[in-house]
């Protein structure tokens, strides 16, 4: 800037320059500033406030997404346990019924595994072209096999082919040869593998691999055998859904000659009443951070301090549509409310669970099996609360448009606060000049004043002398 390369106290009249071209500067453009520096702190302030509500509210609705989980549901009215999870496993619906089972697994469903002819020659052998058809269970794939196909080249088109049918293929090279081995994710009689087309190739999955012929490896594939309190139940899948109303067992194992294992289901009053505390205090949660936006305080000068989101109306009404909510009657024929289960709204907002109401609603009322529903049923609480919030809370919701209003106000008070400076700069040098060149006129009158006044000094001088 000018005024650096020239001396702060001018020459000519004695003036620090420096310090009044500043003062000058400063008048002009001090209310300009203080203007822009207020607005962007506030605007700032507002665009926090904005990601702050919107990660509240994303944290809340994760929070409803893992209680509603289907694999791994909350809010069960009941729990199933067994005895030994080596055999079987066991999981409860809502729709389950107290009670217990006696289970013998005699048979785990398994799949079909086939293996090719042997192949001296190894996984390099040559295969003839044509097209190989693989079956298995009703379905039929063909497969083109072109002209200088490998076993190995087979085996690999086979993978790409028939992966997402779940059939896949490798190579075992055993003493006397290599053979191709199919294998399948799918379970049950009648899911055995055969192959067909290519003379070679020829596998019949349902006859026994025998010397250097094909054939299914060690079993054809067989459903799961087990009894339930001694009804036999069949299955061509592990996991079994419909054997016993409302459960969900999975076969891990065989049962030891003579043993069974016992299921047993029970009332999950502790495990709904985990669940509706995760939820409240999620909640609570997301109305602490609303209200920390929203509240107002006192500085050490008892000056009033609004938080970011104070009298906003967008806040302000995403707070009345969630508390709405709460209120609404729900579709249930005995639970409807939440204040059935001993939850109420506090004067702060937030949400307080009264435990001894609970148990009485589970335990005399027997309102367990309703409690799911409540929450996670069509049109229950997560339902309507996620209706409530995504309009505000989605990618193109009023918060992500209010947030990219904040972001062209930021960028608008930026180029302010540039052509602010630009200016400041102009000014100060327009000035500095403007001062320098002053200080020089009156620099060259001094310099003329003192010359004449020697002048007259020199004559006054003479004259006394004659």
């Amino acid at each position: 800037m000018a005024s650096s390369i020239v001396s702060s106290i001018g020459l000519g009249t004695g003036l620090n320059i420096t310090e009044m071209v500043q003062a000058l500067v400063s008048a002009d453009t001090a209310a300009k500033k203080a203007q822009i520096t207020r607005q962007t702190s506030n605007n700032a302030a507002m665009i926090s406030g904005v990601g702050s509500l919107r990660s509240a509210l994303t944290a809340f609705q994760d929070a409803m997404k893992k209680l509603n989980d289907p694999n791994a549901p909350s809010f069960n009215a009941y729990s199933a346990k067994s005895a030994n999870e080596a055999v079987i496993k066991v999981t409860s619906s809502n729709k389950a019924v107290a009670g217990s089972y006696s289970i013998v697994v005699d048979k785990m469903a398994t799949s079909s595994k086939v293996a090719s002819q042997q192949f001296a020659g190894g996984s390099t052998s040559a295969i003839s072209a044509g097209q190989l058809t693989v079956s298995q269970g009703g379905n039929n794939w063909n497969i083109d096999i072109a002209s200088g196909a490998t076993l190995e080249s087979v085996r690999d088109q086979i993978n790409k082919e028939l992966n997402v049918q779940g059939v896949s293929a490798n190579i075992v090279n055993a003493e006397g040869g290599a053979r191709l081995v199919l294998s399948s994710t799918t379970t049950g009689a009648g899911s055995d593998i055969s192959l067909s087309g290519i003379p070679e190739l020829q596998i019949d999955g349902t006859v026994k691999m025998s010397g250097t012929g094909a054939g299914y490896i060690t079993d054809p594939a067989h459903d799961a055998e087990l009894t339930i309190d001694g009804l036999k139940v069949t299955s061509a899948k592990n996991t079994i859904d419909s054997a016993i109303s409302g459960m969900t067992l999975e076969l891990t194992g065989v049962s030891a000659a003579g043993t069974s294992t016992s299921i047993t289901v029970a009332a999950d009053n502790e495990g709904l009443q985990k669940s509706v505390q995760s939820f409240v205090d999620a909640y609570n949660t997301l109305q602490k951070a609303i209200t920390s936006l929203t509240s107002t305080s006192r500085d050490d000068d008892d000056n009033l301090v609004l938080g970011p989101l104070t009298n906003d109306p967008t806040t302000r009404s995403l707070v009345n549509d969630i508390r709405k909510v709460l209120s609404e009657v729900g579709a249930g024929s005995q639970l409807t409310t939440l204040s059935q289960l001993g939850i109420n709204t506090t004067k702060d907002g937030t949400l307080e669970f009264n435990s001894t109401k609970f148990n009485a609603a589970m335990n005399d009322k027997k309102l367990g099996a309703e409690v799911q529903e409540l929450f996670t049923g069509t049109n229950g609480i997560f339902e309507r609360m996620n209706k409530a919030i995504d309009p505000y809370n989605s990618t193109d919701g009023s918060l992500a448009t209010r947030k990219a209003s904040l972001d062209k106000v930021a960028k608008n008070l930026a180029d302010q606060q540039l052509a602010l400076e630009r200016r400041t700069e102009s000014l100060t040098e327009s000035l500095t000049k403007k001062f320098v060149a002053m200080d020089t006129a009156v620099a060259k009158l001094n310099a003329q004043a003192n010359q004449i006044k020697s002048v007259f000094d020199a004559l006054n001088a003479q004259a006394k002398n004659s």
